[in-house]
């Protein structure tokens, strides 16, 4: 079956599912299904594996193109053949991880605090909406501004707003160089360190805390690298890369937990926090993953002093809110996006909010 084709498929199950007033979960490669709310029944799915491939690279422009379905491992492969990378950095949580579904979670590596987040390297999408509308928004390069921002709230909406059909990114290339250095020392010590280096004029593109060490990862050019490791102190760290992997995609020891775990949102600067449980400090301390048995609205309360934000990575108790509650303002502007792009509320019904 053509692409062309798996298209019209998914068009014509939106168009009977509005007809029908049934609602769809779209579903990718299912590397990422325990993130947010479940489906709620009688929801039936949607695939969008099937649509899958690169339609346009030319590394020389630093812009790929590919439909929704494409593997994730597939685009970085063939970007890092022309030395290139996606610099958000995106966790796969899976082999069968689709860039749609990477771009509707929206979530970021290490290297977001210091390169950017998903959505800042979203051109431009295709998408198919809740009435069964093809719309694009976008392009393919970044003065073509017509739809920019709105492409990029497609960005962690999970989608609740549309199936992404085909998604232009920006690429960047790959550092020539780089090096992870480490030192023991204090959680205290550590988040001032981690916060100060964002000030600096180091080629830092990562850093994190975990069991008592302070980790920091320099790339770029191998002149640059080889002068900021003679400002930072620490020891090399030998096979880094599988670390920073290992962070990236929840497999270090930390995350070899079955208590609730919470994604912590902070200036990066903020002391520790007064919390029961194990803590990991990524994004040069501005996200924290914390395992602890408190409830959340004491955790949320504890947090919210420090002017952070709480959502429930896994694990979470059934009618808890999993992401952080809106205020009344922007609950208002959720709902009014939704009724925009999916009137009939038929996309991923609940998957965030119980009332988007």
């Amino acid at each position: 079956m053509s692409t062309a084709d798996i298209g019209e498929l998914l068009q014509q199950q939106v168009l009977d599912a509005l007809r029908n007033n049934t609602p769809l979960n779209i579903c990718g490669g299912g590397s990422k299904v325990f993130l947010g709310n479940p489906a709620p029944l009688p929801a039936l799915p949607v695939e969008t594996s099937a649509h899958h491939g690169i339609v346009e690279y030319d590394p020389r422009e630093l812009v790929l193109t590919a439909r929704g379905g494409t593997p994730l491992l597939h685009i970085e492969s063939v970007l890092a053949e022309a030395g290139q990378m996606l610099a958000f950095e995106p966790p796969h949580f899976g082999n069968s991880a689709t860039l749609g579904g990477t771009l509707a979670c929206g979530l970021s590596g290490p290297r977001r605090p210091y390169s950017g987040a998903a959505r800042d390297f979203m051109l431009g999408c295709r998408l198919l909406n809740g009435r069964g509308e093809i719309v694009r928004f976008g392009g393919q390069v970044m003065k073509n501004v017509a739809g920019y921002d709105i492409s990029r709230l497609m960005v962690g909406a999970y989608g609740t707003l549309g199936i992404l059909l085909d998604i232009s990114l920006k690429v960047l290339p790959r550092p020539a160089d780089s090096i992870t250095v480490a030192r023991k020392c204090g959680e205290a010590e550590a988040i001032a360190d981690m916060s100060a280096l964002l000030s600096k004029p180091y080629p830092v593109d990562a850093a994190c805390y975990s069991n008592e060490l302070c980790y920091v990862r320099l790339s770029g050019s191998i002149q640059a690298v080889k002068e900021a490791r003679t400002k930072i102190p620490g020891d090399i760290v030998p096979e880094a890369a599988a670390f920073w992997q290992a962070l990236r995609e929840h497999t270090l020891p930390f995350f070899h937990n079955n208590s609730p775990l919470y994604r912590i949102m902070v200036k990066p600067a903020t002391p520790p926090l007064p919390l029961n449980g194990s803590c990991l400090h990524d994004w040069g301390g501005a996200l924290r993953w914390l395992y602890s048995h408190e409830d959340v609205a004491t955790i949320r309360r504890q947090v919210a002093q420090a002017g952070g934000q709480v959502s429930v990575f896994r694990g979470g108790a059934a009618g808890t809110d999993l992401f952080q509650p809106l205020p009344a303002p922007l609950l208002a502007i959720h709902q009014r996006l939704k009724a925009s792009f999916d009137p009939a509320h038929i996309f991923n019904r609940g998957r965030i909010y119980s009332n988007l």
